[in-house]
């Protein structure tokens, strides 16, 4: 079948296809009759167009509005649409206009902060921990204190006043080096309390609680990073639980009793367990449903400290009463 039998559509073809033919033109009648026989003058492809100017209709000189050439390529013919501009060069985006990987920006900060906050907590536990050697296997440090029972107030205090700035005070747990003044202010106020209970119990009960401890922590720690369970949607329950919690110890002050301490202090140790396992996730981050800021260091280190620290004392509570 030769070239001239094919029917012709002009209204589906391509005009830009009439070139890719190796033996000349296609006649004037496959094409309307809108096209000139023969090349375009000059020797080749008429030039691209300078500052994207719109076609014309006409051949291909000067517009009558002074456009310039047509760009690239030929006039366009009755049925072609002109494909609309792709950004960029040909039919690549620029990669620099493309949006970054903000996952791994994000999993790269994320990874800083839980850095950052378990060294900030591991210094406190040092110093926390160090208090409680020092009252416990030194004489002097605890006559000291019992003869300045003042210190005891003092400190309390200052625990008291550091941890309220921190927790409702944006501006105080944010600013450098103020939230790490008030930081270390309850950290040295919370451990001089811990040493000064630690001497009701023997080293002991002590050196075992603080195992205990480190074991408990280690484990909630790593089931809280593996589990596939969110405790991050548990803040209202455990506030709830922290509520009656408290209204129970209220109770047990005027019910005296070795059952009713073993009840209350196995309670705390449980509730203050479930709170490590929910401030951790938070910390984490990722599929969780909710997180804290990667700004919010310090009010991370401190919930940590304080779930670990009650932990501690609940479960040294337990091994008192229970050698009793």
């Amino acid at each position: 079948m030769s070239w001239q039998s094919v029917p012709q559509y002009p209204q589906y073809q391509d005009p830009n296809q009439q070139y890719n033919y190796g033996g000349g033109y296609p006649p004037q009648g496959g094409y309307g009759g809108g096209y000139p026989q023969g090349p375009p003058q000059g020797g080749g492809y008429p030039p691209y167009a300078q500052g994207g100017a719109q076609p014309y209709p006409g051949a291909y000189g000067q517009g009558p509005y002074g456009q310039g050439p047509p760009p690239g390529g030929y006039a366009p013919q009755p049925g072609f649409i002109q494909p609309p501009p792709s950004a960029g060069y040909g039919a690549y985006d620029d990669p620099e206009g493309q949006p970054k990987n903000f996952s791994f920006d994000d999993q790269s900060i994320r990874r800083g902060f839980i850095r950052k906050v378990y060294m900030i907590l591991m210094g406190q536990l040092v110093v926390t921990f160090g208090a409680v050697a020092l009252f416990v296997y030194h004489k002097g440090t605890r006559d000291f204190v019992g003869a300045n029972r003042w210190l005891f107030w003092v400190a309390l205090a200052i625990m008291i006043v550091t941890m309220l700035c921190m927790a409702c005070c944006e501006s105080v747990r944010r600013q450098t080096p103020t939230n790490f003044i008030f930081l270390g202010l309850f950290t040295i106020a919370q451990s001089f309390l811990m040493g000064i209970t630690a001497t009701r119990y023997a080293p002991t009960e002590v050196l075992m609680a603080v195992g205990i401890t480190a074991a408990v922590c280690l484990a909630l720690t790593l089931f809280a990073m593996q589990t596939k369970y969110d405790f991050t949607m548990m803040g209202g329950v455990l506030l709830a639980c922290m509520v009656v919690f408290v209204i129970f110890g209220i109770v047990a002050i005027f019910i005296p009793g070795k059952v009713i301490t073993l009840v209350y202090a196995s309670i705390g140790a449980l509730l203050f367990s479930v709170y490590l396992i929910y401030d951790t996730q938070l910390m984490m981050g990722g599929d969780h449903k909710y997180s804290i800021s990667p700004e919010e260091y310090i009010f991370a280190a401190l919930n940590l400290y304080l779930d670990i620290i009650n932990i501690f004392m609940y479960i040294l509570t337990i091994i008192g009463a229970s050698r009793d």
